[in-house]
């Protein structure tokens, strides 16, 4: 079973510095570039704070280039 799909597993929501998020196995090292916006919990949970939390898909440095005029 792909680990991300268990639904009985532990998971993260992991941010990067673009604030891009996403899921992580609790089990599996985070990996560098990723900070923890949400410790150890099931994934249902984890994927209603990722919908709540990233409200704009776009990364980060887009969303600056295009207040700075560029699109």
């Amino acid at each position: 079973m792909n680990p991300f799909d268990d639904e009985d597993a532990l998971f993260k929501v992991l941010a990067n510095d673009e604030d891009q998020h996403c899921i992580w196995p609790s089990f599996a090292d985070v990996p560098k570039g990723w900070t923890v916006r949400l410790d150890d919990t099931n994934r249902q949970e984890c994927l209603t704070y990722v919908e709540a939390n990233w409200i704009d898909m776009r990364p980060r440095s887009l969303i600056a280039a295009m207040r700075n005029g560029f699109e």
